[in-house]
């Protein structure tokens, strides 16, 4: 297998975990796809990545973090040493905890090592095991690569408090086992109701039996995001996922993402995104 091929297409068809490297070529066109990826910035005095429109400067040894559909692009970097490492978002959606580290750290995209040197040696760490294991072609290298992502989200998790400031969240408070079970019912209840007539806070605060105070509390500190804003967010993932499908019209994606008009799904989309949804479906079906 030639391991330098940056995009395999439907490896998230087949698979939760690909990596390439040793690819020639400095750059990448843009576009967005369905799963996440974390780039380990390789050697050279020209670095320049972008994602969601804004483009990082970063040095060897810097992390990329691309969640799941976000407009990326590789402008000018060596890909002949550097790591892409690939997550299939079906994986990452089937564990709570993964979902919302996703959430937390969804304005995050770069770890630079300078900044934060203990904790991006310790992820670089992990991401040269992935690459040892991942290109040995055993057989279960697959699930040990899973694992190590696991413990790569972990460990970012365990310095989010480093980050509350920039990303405008509280420190880390620990929940009873038993809220974190009813805000999973309702984070779930929410993803899979979308156009329900009441999804305000106040009715999933009913329905998670909490104070609304309570929940909105709670719901920033495990999310990242006010409820506003991650709802807004869920209703984005949707969409973006119908619009890979070009036939279906954009004000029946506005609609089963739970948008009540055209015009206040292509505000927040723009305001989101950095462009409207067209745009955003031109760009999936050029990459496809």
């Amino acid at each position: 297998m030639d391991y330098s091929q940056y995009e395999i297409y439907d490896f998230h068809n087949r698979s939760a975990f690909n990596m390439s490297t040793g690819s020639n070529e400095r750059s990448y066109q843009q576009h967005w796809h369905s799963y996440g990826e974390i780039l380990l910035v390789g050697p050279g005095e020209r670095n320049i990545f972008s994602v969601n429109q804004k483009n990082y400067s970063l040095v060897e040894g810097d992390f990329v973090l691309i969640w799941p559909m976000e407009m990326h692009a590789i402008i000018d970097a060596d890909r002949k040493e550097s790591l892409v490492i690939q997550f299939n978002s079906a994986f990452a959606n089937s564990l709570f905890d993964m979902q919302r580290i996703m959430h937390f750290y969804h304005n995050l995209h770069v770890l630079c090592i300078k900044a934060h040197p203990e904790l991006v040696a310790a992820l670089g760490k992990i991401a040269n095991q992935m690459k040892e294991i991942f290109f040995s072609n055993k057989f279960d290298r697959e699930i040990q690569c899973c694992m190590l992502l696991m413990q790569f989200m972990m460990i970012l998790d365990e310095h989010r408090n480093d980050f509350a400031e920039d990303l405008g969240t509280e420190k880390r408070d620990s929940y009873p086992d038993d809220v974190i079970r009813r805000m999973m019912y309702v984070t779930d209840y929410i993803k899979n109701n979308l156009t329900d007539e009441d999804l305000s806070q106040t009715a999933m605060a009913d329905k998670a039996g909490l104070s609304k105070d309570y929940f909105s509390r709670i719901f920033k500190n495990i999310t990242g995001q006010n409820y506003s804003k991650w709802l807004n967010l869920i209703r984005i993932e949707k969409a973006i996922t119908l619009l890979s499908d070009k036939d279906m019209p954009l004000a029946e994606v506005a609609m089963l993402s739970g948008f009540q008009s055209i015009p206040t799904f292509n505000r927040v989309f723009l305001a989101e995104k950095g462009m409207p949804p067209s745009e955003y479906r031109e760009l999936y079906a050029i990459w496809k």
